[in-house]
């Protein structure tokens, strides 16, 4: 062997070796590149190939890391919380790899805090989306006495903590990848998607920090995070923390009926549907079952016509006149509560809007808008929002206490988001989500299907005598 020092450099989002011959042993995580004649690595091997190497005493000069060492001392000195302690030292333990599960509202961020103040490296936070971004921005310039830096939303800055959006990591990382020693994703679940995952796969961060409060994926795709940051290495559920650390809660099923005009209708469109299907032989269950149908629906008018009354089931179970009764009398026992209502389609928002005199934050809802509401919210000039999914994730409104749920989906994710919205602990707090369900519909399997999933102890009865009373 040479004793001629070999080479590693950062090449976009890859690792090339250089001074290494095609017969020559190297780590295991290199493959060879006849196009440049040269070992080539993903860039996140970075930490098992500067190990192997160093460990078969192969000598190697490391050219790709380009990132710094900082000295994060906080601006407050905060007490964690025993679970935050337990979460960190399991990190750690863990060779400072691997994904933290906590529910929205246990304080993720200062557990970052913790790993960034621990680990002294350049640190990468990748979010979802911009709002959550600006905060995170917040946070960090509050925190520490360094150059905080902005990638996204028109901003191109980097500094000893970046914070970006996961579509501006996939776009720039390439470039980046070597900048930066510790990476740590927020709401994490995002990272496996077939384009949002090679943000990770071009970092060469040794440290890697996933931070969730729900992993699991409709896809599957979760079992990606060992690979991209490190197993499931912490996990506490909401109810293990209710009452000490998060606001006390309690889940309250309040079940409706379709009127005989709703039902009858409701009843009739999806004969329709269920025909269709059965003519086709399509099974819903199977895993292809609902893409089937919707490639089946567009074949011809008879499919064309199931289409149409699936969503018009779809619509009367979600907005029946059951459900805005229910919310009257909701909003009328929490009138001086700030209260949250979530429904899974921007029409109902809309209407409940136009019908209650509640402001409605959509997709739809221009940014300065939604934030001008929001902080109302919080100085408890607004009493009440109205809103589909734009609220799931990445919105810090402490003050929230009721989260009523007029529709939603059967993800396990979205419920525990939605909780996550009022479970911001305050003295005297006592949190509670209302779910709102059509019996005798799909909507009723659809939120039974939530409940068998979710590892909640969840307080359910029938309101609809008081209500009515």
């Amino acid at each position: 062997m040479s004793q001629t020092a070999l080479t590693i450099r950062y090449d976009a989002g890859t690792l090339v070796l250089d001074g290494a011959e095609e017969t020559m042993n190297v780590s295991s995580a290199f493959r060879w590149d006849a196009r440049v004649r040269r070992w080539r690595a993903p860039a996140m091997a970075y930490r098992q190939i500067v190990r192997e190497l160093t460990r078969q005493q192969i000598p190697h000069e490391d050219q790709a890391r380009n990132y710094h060492d900082f000295e994060f001392q906080p601006k407050l000195f905060t007490e964690p919380r025993p679970y935050q302690v337990e979460s960190i030292e399991q990190w750690k333990v863990s060779g400072r790899r691997g994904v933290i599960v906590l529910p929205t509202g246990a304080g993720k961020s200062f557990v970052a805090q913790m790993a960034i103040e621990l680990t002294k490296r350049q640190t990468l936070v990748i979010v979802p989306t911009l709002d959550l971004m600006n905060q995170w921005y917040d946070l960090m310039l509050s925190s520490f006495n360094v150059e905080v830096g902005l990638i996204g939303g028109g901003y191109f800055e980097v500094g000893a903590i970046t914070i970006t959006t996961y579509a501006s990591a996939f776009r720039f990382m390439e470039r980046l990848g070597n900048q930066f020693g510790l990476l740590i994703c927020d709401e994490c679940h995002h990272l496996p998607g077939d384009v949002y995952r090679y943000a990770a796969e071009m970092a060469i961060a040794p440290f890697r920090l996933g931070l969730t409060a729900t992993p699991e994926r409709a896809d599957g795709g979760e079992a990606l995070l060992a690979d991209l940051l490190g197993p499931i290495i912490y996990r506490l559920e909401a109810q293990q923390l209710a009452g000490e650390f998060l606001a006390d809660y309690s889940i309250v099923r309040i079940r409706v009926q379709l009127n005989p005009a709703e039902r009858a209708a409701y009843e009739k469109a999806r004969s329709i549907y269920r025909e269709f299907i059965a003519s086709q032989n399509i099974r819903l269950s199977s895993v292809q079952g609902w893409q089937l149908f919707v490639i089946a629906s567009a074949r011809s008018e008879a499919g064309r016509a199931a289409m149409f009354a699936y969503r018009e089931s779809k619509r009367i179970a979600l907005g029946t006149e059951a459900k805005l009764q229910v919310l009257t009398e909701l909003l009328q026992r929490h009138k001086r509560e700030r209260v949250l209502i979530f429904t899974a389609e921007n029409e109902m928002v809309y209407r409940i809007s136009e019908q209650f005199l509640i402001p409605a934050i959509t997709h739809e809802t221009p940014i300065k808008e939604r934030k001008a509401w929001l902080e109302a919210f919080n100085r408890g000039e607004v009493l009440a929002l109205a809103t589909s999914k734009v609220l799931n994730e990445g919105v810090n409104i402490p003050a929230a206490a009721v989260a009523i749920v007029l529709s939603g989906s059967g993800s396990t994710r979205e419920h525990i988001q939605r909780l996550g919205r009022i479970l911001r602990k305050q003295e005297d707090k006592e949190a509670v989500l209302y779910e709102v369900v059509t019996s005798e519909t799909t909507e009723e399997h659809i939120s039974q299907r939530r409940s068998d999933t979710r590892q909640f102890h969840s307080v359910q009865e029938s309101l609809e005598p008081q209500l009515k009373g």
